[in-house]
């Protein structure tokens, strides 16, 4: 079997730089009686910052061996008043989530500070006719899923919402989640149509967490 020039050449300088990566230093000592002789080794271990932001459908981010990788399944919630019901201040639960019957998984890990989570919307929920039904209609209930303590949801409005500061303990580390069950308050009165559901409609919301 052949072997390039620049294969060679590769393997040469390899050959060559390898006692130099096996031995980090050397000393020598003579002379007579006890003789000591001493040599060192730096060690870095460089751990990456790392934000890992779940809301739905999403990686494994519990036990001993969590993925943490992007998952870009988007879930729908949806509300349907039933008939002679809307607007009369009975609230409606919702279907579909990852928990089903409109509950959501939610999830934050971090290993480097206190995280900032905030919900953002484009505007109220609009069926592309005209009329609209306000983001504060959706509330979203948190309750303990895996951690002490549950994961805060941002109240959703037509816009930004609130703030909820996760405050990091001494290890700068936060692993915290919730089950968000999605409810709808169904106390304003809406013309017969189909609200949200599109990105153009203004039915989707972005959560996002940061962490300096």
């Amino acid at each position: 079997m052949k072997i390039s020039t620049a294969l060679k050449t590769l393997l040469g300088a390899a050959a060559m730089t390898l006692p130099i990566m096996v031995y980090a230093e050397s000393n020598v000592t003579t002379g007579t009686g006890t003789l000591t002789a001493t040599a060192h080794v730096n060690f870095t271990v460089a751990i990456p910052k790392m934000l890992y932001l779940r809301v739905g459908t999403g990686s494994t981010y519990t036990g001993t061996t969590p993925s943490l990788t992007s998952v870009a399944t988007v879930d729908t919630i949806t509300f349907s008043p039933a008939a002679g019901t809307v607007g009369n201040g009975t609230a409606v639960a919702g279907t579909g989530g990852d928990l089903n019957n409109g509950v959501e998984t939610a999830a934050i890990v971090s290993n480097s500070g206190s995280v900032t989570l905030t919900a953002t919307a484009t505007g109220a929920l609009s069926d592309g006719a005209g009329d609209s039904i306000p983001y504060t209609q959706i509330t979203t209930t948190a309750a303990q899923l895996t951690s002490t303590t549950a994961l805060p949801a941002p109240v959703l409005a037509n816009g930004a919402s609130n703030s909820v500061v996760l405050t990091a303990p001494a290890t700068k580390l936060i692993t915290e989640d919730a089950k968000w069950t999605f409810g709808y308050a169904n106390s304003v009165s809406a013309p017969a149509g189909t609200y949200g559901a599109t990105v153009a409609n203004n039915g989707q919301v972005t959560y996002t967490a940061t962490m300096p």
